[in-house]
């Protein structure tokens, strides 16, 4: 995680003994050694949490808004100066210097243990990732997956924790171009009057952000928590805190309450607040307040460079070396924690660290980090003649000349960044020529790829190879998702799309969320063959249900959205009156294994009922879950798995009784559909059938496996229908 901490000035630099740890001279007054030491506390606490208790600790609120005040203080300083340049270019030169030499070198160690570790069906996330990543917009990147339902399950990235980094990015050139055009035009005509200008209009700003933020979490708290102008605020905040700290002078007493306040929140945020479901909304306030409170208790007008007695102990303890070393660390132990922390277990296959094997990863990511900090980054982040950020004794040369950059370490870490961006495109251009060989899946031989027919009428399967592969597997979509005839996570309105006869009189509306899609490859067919329409009304992640408040199945987010659709999408049916409306009956238990009927169920079928439209109820198809987490069949056989190894116990996903039967004599109108059995064999669910996949990622059926499943839908679909 990075906070820019400002260079000091070659005054600072002395022979004999260094000055107090707590405060060094600055032309401006200070040097806050005790806000690099809670830049330590706040990236133990980032580590730790991650590490062990899988929570958010709030110690990414605390970074933004120290980076606010750091980067943000520095600028205005530069441009309230009369006489300096407002020129941006040095800044920007700064930034990328700073930045992108650990990230680099981060992202390529990341590259090298994703081929090692990770199956060949994660490598085009982490090419789009690392992409993203090293143009700054990983938090838009994961903000996409997050909202789009066909990546929404995917394994946790190693490259996640970017997205911060992006924001901070984006902050930090939106916040240059900002300053220094106001600057620009109103320095002159202005004059002193600048400042409180500036002032007012990052005060603006920040109000500005911090509703957005709150109205963001509101709608939809996954992608807000991603969303930058929604995070604006954090760093907005440190800004105007640095604005306004040279003119405070507070008593030590009110110092030593604020401080201890606000040690104590940042010390305590991870365990009181869940921050992975309530930031970035007000909650957000605990971690950022308490950061404001520690920048302001040790600000002080009053006091002198070297008067270390003058700081509030808990600011004392925050400036004590090892805590300040730790602080100089924590971008490049932000950088290498977490992915240390993935690859790890997708290596063992566990879903979280233990004791030992966590200390191991911190302690692997500490020593990384040192080097990195002192290999990497001090070199290429000063200029050959300029002063370190850190006092060097003139007595030891060697050092300053180690610090300066090099033209092989730069053109190293130059090469590293391009080598990494050309492998992303080239592995993406592979993967969409694989891709583009799945065009053939409709016409596969029935014979050599007969799917659910080695199941149903146990037809001898000859040994070939598994279609489609786990690189085309992504792409096997039914139709109705290439055509956008289904609604994503935001949009409330009804997409009606026509497939099989659209001039049949007979109607199926098919309705509900994409385990009701995936049906439409097999009805479309059977619809063109036997004379019905069949008509959508879909949404994702969203079956027809009466739940006030219904969950994102999976992560159980709150998804408002899908309760306003299906207000919509009942009287549009009652007002459609099909034939048959075909949706699903159960859903996977969230607390112990098998399926379920959910009750809010029964209060769609009983308006249906009530205006005589009859029910197709289909029982959904198992979700594949192992450890708690989804399971990817198309990864196991990556790794080298087969069919019987990547598949999962049918009882973990399937009670033995299908509960939709149990309400036939409440719900005369209503037929029920199970094609379980085509699906899994008695005791086991396969990954593979009849040498087709049978998942195209955790929980939807393949459209080429869809094909094969058309007899056994036709067998049971007529005489529920009555139509053949």
């Amino acid at each position: 995680m990075l906070t820019l901490t400002p260079t000091r000035p070659a005054a600072a630099t002395q022979v004999g003994p260094a000055s107090p740890a707590a405060i060094g001279t600055r032309k401006s007054g200070f040097y806050r050694h005790d806000l690099d030491g809670l830049r330590g506390v706040a990236i133990a606490l980032v580590a730790v949490f991650h590490v062990w208790f899988g929570r958010v600790s709030g110690g990414v609120d605390v970074f933004l808004v120290l980076s606010g005040f750091f980067f943000g203080g520095s600028l205005l300083r530069t441009v309230l100066n009369p006489e300096s340049s407002l020129s941006p270019w040095p800044e920007i030169v700064r930034l990328v210097r700073r930045l992108l030499p650990a990230l680099v070198v981060v992202l390529a160690a990341a590259a090298v243990l994703t081929v090692m570790i990770q199956p060949e069906t994660r490598w085009e996330t982490f090419a789009d990732q690392s992409l993203a990543s090293l143009g700054y917009f990983q938090n838009w990147e994961l903000s996409a997956t997050a909202s789009n339902y066909l990546r929404a399950g995917e394994a946790v990235s190693p490259l996640q924790h970017i997205w911060s980094m992006s924001v901070q990015g984006q902050f930090y050139i939106a916040f240059l171009v900002l300053v220094f055009l106001f600057a620009h035009v109103l320095r002159r005509p202005l004059g002193k009057r600048l400042r409180p200008t500036f002032v007012i209009l990052l005060t603006a700003l920040t109000v500005a952000s911090f509703v957005f933020a709150v109205f963001a979490h509101q709608a939809d708290q996954t992608t807000a928590y991603y969303n930058s102008f929604a995070r604006a605020w954090e760093l907005l905040l440190g800004v105007l805190v640095g604005a306004l700290v040279p003119s405070i002078a507070w008593p030590m007493r009110l110092r030593t309450v604020l401080a201890s306040v606000g040690l104590a929140a940042v010390a305590s945020c991870g365990a009181l607040i869940d921050g992975v479901r309530q930031f970035p909304g007000p909650w957000a306030l605990v971690p950022v307040g308490a950061t404001v409170l520690m920048i302001l208790a040790a600000a002080n007008r009053q006091a002198q460079p070297d008067t270390r007695d003058r700081l509030p102990w808990p600011s004392r303890l925050l400036a004590a070396a090892p805590l300040v070393t730790l602080g100089s660390m924590a971008y490049s132990l932000y950088l290498w924690h977490w992915p240390l922390l993935i690859f790890w277990l997708a290596y063992t296959g566990e879903g979280h660290a233990g004791l030992f094997d966590g200390a191991a990863i911190l302690a692997v990511s500490g020593v990384l980090a040192y080097l990195t900090m002192r290999f990497v980054e001090e070199p290429l982040r000063y200029r050959r003649g300029a002063p370190s950020a850190r006092p060097q004794p003139v007595a030891v040369p060697w050092r300053t000349r180690w610090r300066r950059p090099t033209i092989a370490l730069g053109t190293t870490v130059g090469l590293l960044g391009v080598a990494l961006t050309v492998t992303s495109f080239t592995w993406r251009e592979h993967v969409i020529l694989q891709r583009a060989s799945g065009k053939e899946l409709a016409a596969l031989s029935p014979t050599d790829y007969p799917g659910a027919r080695a199941l149903t009428e146990h037809v001898r399967v000859r040994r070939l190879p598994m279609r489609p592969t786990v690189l085309e597997a992504p792409n096997d979509l039914p139709e109705s998702t290439n055509d956008g005839c289904i609604s994503d996570f935001d949009h409330t309105g009804i997409i009606n799309c026509t497939y099989g006869d659209a001039a049949a009189t007979r109607t199926i509306a098919l309705a509900g969320g994409s385990h009701a899609e995936h049906w439409i490859t097999a009805l479309d067919q059977l619809g063109k063959r036997h004379h019905f329409k069949v008509v959508t009304y879909l949404k994702m992640g969203c079956p027809l249900t009466t739940q006030r408040v219904p969950l994102v199945m999976g992560d159980n987010r709150p998804y408002p959205q899908c309760h306003t659709w299906n207000d919509r999408v009942m009287a549009k049916l009652i007002g459609d009156h099909p034939d048959f409306v075909f949706t699903t009956s159960t859903r996977p238990w969230n607390i112990k294994p098998g399926d379920v009927m959910p009750a809010t169920y029964i209060g769609v079928w009983q308006t249906l009922s009530d205006n005589k439209i009859p029910i197709l109820a289909m029982r959904d198809t198992p979700w594949l879950v192992r450890n708690g987490q989804p399971f990817f069949p198309s990864d196991c056989l990556a790794k080298g798995g087969d069919a019987v190894s990547c598949g999962i116990k049918r009882s973990d996903m399937l009670s033995g009784r299908n509960q939709t039967l149990d309400f036939l004599g409440q719900f005369p109108l209503m037929r029920v559909l199970d094609l379980s059995d085509t699906v899994c064999r008695p005791d086991w669910c396969r990954a593979v059938e009849g040498n087709v996949l049978v998942y195209r990622d955790s929980h939807h059926i393949s459209a080429t496996y869809m094909r094969t499943l058309i007899p056994e839908l036709s067998r049971q679909l007529g005489p529920a229908t009555g139509w053949w």
